[in-house]
């Protein structure tokens, strides 16, 4: 078996099981555990798996305290545009629209203050503060914000016990979802255990669930899952997104490539 042929089937076992031992994949691919911790130091190295005391783990996303949510904000912001305008055509004046927190869905937050009479929930303060005030003075508010209380988090949202009795009494037409993630093994997860929490929460409410990620979300692994790509309705990502991950998507999730081009031109 060739190098390239054996490192193949070492990323699929790990991707599979979200984490292999040394010993299990030399039996699997017949070779010694020597030539197996050879692939994996190179494989991890490529940064495609992260190497892991008797074995090799799915890679996680690092975490980043330095960049507060307005500089995560702007990052790929053509993309998180794009995916805003695409999740915005799902929405129709008066209905009851669930957004978490995210720097996408902030970017969608902004798309629906021309939408009137929307119901926003939200725990996210970021979003809340979109719908706060008009920017000019005779600019009409229709929009009703319900704000969930909570825990603050890094980037500003609330989450925990609180969040989530809050959100068990309501009932959303469509909830569009940040995530740090999208992955089939792991499935779509973020980095904090009570966000998780939250979001599932949230999910709960709506009668849709949509999540908005751009295409360099796929692959990537927060430390927890939120809920299974099979457990959503639809998945909107940029047109940026390989061929293949979408071939990969295809009949898990209805999935949405948003034109980043068109979105640039509007």
């Amino acid at each position: 078996m060739l190098a390239a042929e054996r490192r193949s089937r070492i990323v699929s076992e790990v991707r599979r099981s979200g984490a292999a031992a040394v010993a299990d994949l030399a039996a699997a691919l017949d070779v010694s555990e020597m030539t197996v911790r050879r692939d994996i130091d190179v494989l991890a190295q490529q940064g495609v798996l992260d190497k892991v005391r008797g074995g090799a783990t799915i890679p996680r996303v690092p975490e980043r305290p330095d960049v507060d949510f307005a500089s995560q904000s702007r990052l790929r912001l053509a993309e998180k545009n794009a995916i805003a305008t695409s999740a915005a055509a799902l929405v129709e004046p008066g209905m009851a629209i669930g957004l978490s927190g995210g720097t996408t869905t902030w970017a969608l937050a902004r798309v629906l203050r021309g939408i009137p009479d929307l119901t926003i929930v939200t725990n996210s303060l970021p979003v809340a503060d979109v719908f706060a005030r008009p920017d000019r003075a005779d600019e009409p508010y229709t929009e009703t914000v319900v704000l969930t209380g909570g825990v603050r988090t890094p980037a500003d949202a609330l989450v925990g016990p609180i969040a989530v009795r809050a959100l068990d009494v309501l009932h959303c037409d469509v909830v569009f979802l940040g995530v740090r993630g999208v992955d089939l093994q792991a499935g779509l997860t973020t980095s904090n255990l009570l966000e998780a929490e939250t979001n599932r929460a949230l999910i709960a409410t709506g009668s849709t669930s949509v999540v908005l990620a751009d295409h360099s979300k796929w692959g990537a692994v927060g430390l927890t899952t939120i809920v299974d790509v099979d457990e959503i309705d639809r998945l909107i990502m940029d047109d940026a997104l390989s061929a293949d991950a979408a071939g990969k998507l295809d009949g898990h999730v209805e999935l949405t490539l948003a034109p980043v081009e068109d979105a640039a031109d509007a």
